[in-house]
């Protein structure tokens, strides 16, 4: 018992451990992609789109890099489910805010709830989506009063910046390939 207990205890330490080792060449680039392409989505903010109040950087792009930058081998990560992820949910999200616009918590339960079943659906599932279709319902003025244009700009135009940048930083190393190719 005694010896089953110690080795449950190694193989615990090694698998903890193991997952705790530091790539740094893995880390460099991941940084480098994040920092990439989320500056760039916040460099155009700044320079050409203030002045139209168009609202180019929203917080579910933050999630999104998190997941094509960091874990680019998760299913969730896959250029189907960023873009097509992002997009049905920017547009139920914009729907729905069309539809209940002075009902916040049911606005947004509802975009939510919808956003997930549709992109089980597509086989499109990438919960930073989900935050893309509550910012559609409660994101500032400036954001609800795009309407259906929120669907391609922001979205549709950040999250195409972040799959290019994405090609571009995860593809430098032979380590890294994305997007995933099927065996």
């Amino acid at each position: 018992m005694i010896r089953r207990i110690k080795y449950n205890y190694r193989k615990a330490k090694y698998v903890l451990y193991k997952e705790t080792l530091i790539d740094t060449k893995e880390h460099i680039l991941t940084f480098l992609g994040a920092f990439v392409g989320i500056g760039l989505v916040g460099f155009i903010n700044s320079r050409y789109f203030v002045l139209n109040d168009n609202l180019f950087l929203i917080g579910s792009f933050g999630a999104s890099s998190v997941l094509i930058y960091g874990v680019i081998n998760s299913p969730l990560a896959q250029p189907r489910n960023l873009i097509g992820g992002h997009l049905i949910c920017a547009i139920i999200g914009v729907t729905v805010h069309k539809l209940i616009p002075n009902e916040v918590w049911l606005a947004s339960a509802l975009a939510v709830a919808l956003s997930i079943v549709a992109m089980q659906i597509t086989k499109t599932l990438h919960p930073p989506g989900g935050a893309t279709a509550l910012i559609a319902n409660i994101g500032s003025e400036k954001i609800k009063a795009l309407g259906y244009v929120y669907v391609l700009s922001p979205v549709l135009t950040g999250v195409m910046i972040l799959f290019v940048v994405a090609l571009i930083f995860n593809n430098i190393s032979k380590s890294r390939t994305y997007p995933l190719r099927k065996k």
